[in-house]
């Protein structure tokens, strides 16, 4: 199988390379691959592979890139504030039940989902299967200016 290519924030490639997706047998082992993916991350913007943007830092975030086995991506960041922003690529409008089943959220109107940040086990698990590789991002601009 060959491994999709990544669509945006393709500043990082080097920086942040794309993993085949592990799968899992049990929500214990998505929790640990949420913290091993979290220590990565952290150590990473430590390291200072992370522009600083001082505009509009709300929308932007680092965080998770779930390539998707039929196409499409999902992007996954945690604000400071506790919530999950999802961004769901037109290609990966596919998975948007998918989505809705793991977390019981209905679709946004947009493209972006803010979901309570204790979703995070739920939406992994729910997507395991339709994950293909994943890949870090420094910087996603969540809804700059692109809407299903």
């Amino acid at each position: 199988m060959e491994l999709p290519e990544a669509t945006d924030d393709a500043e990082f490639p080097a920086d942040f390379p794309v993993r085949r997706w592990p799968g899992f047998d049990s929500s214990h082992d998505v929790e640990a691959w949420i913290d091993h993916c979290n220590r990565d991350l952290q150590r990473a913007l430590d390291n200072g592979q992370r522009r600083t943007l001082a505009s509009d830092m709300r929308t932007r975030g680092s965080g998770i890139c779930f390539m998707l086995e039929m196409g499409g991506e999902v992007y996954v960041h945690t604000t400071s504030e506790g919530e999950l922003l999802v961004d769901v690529t037109p290609e990966a409008a596919w998975a948007v039940p998918a989505i809705m089943a793991a977390t019981g959220v209905a679709a946004p109107a947009g493209a972006i989902w803010r979901l309570d940040a204790d979703l995070l086990t739920q939406l992994v698990w729910g997507l395991s299967s339709l994950i293909a590789a994943t890949r870090l991002v420094a910087e996603h601009d969540y809804g700059g200016g692109r809407r299903r």
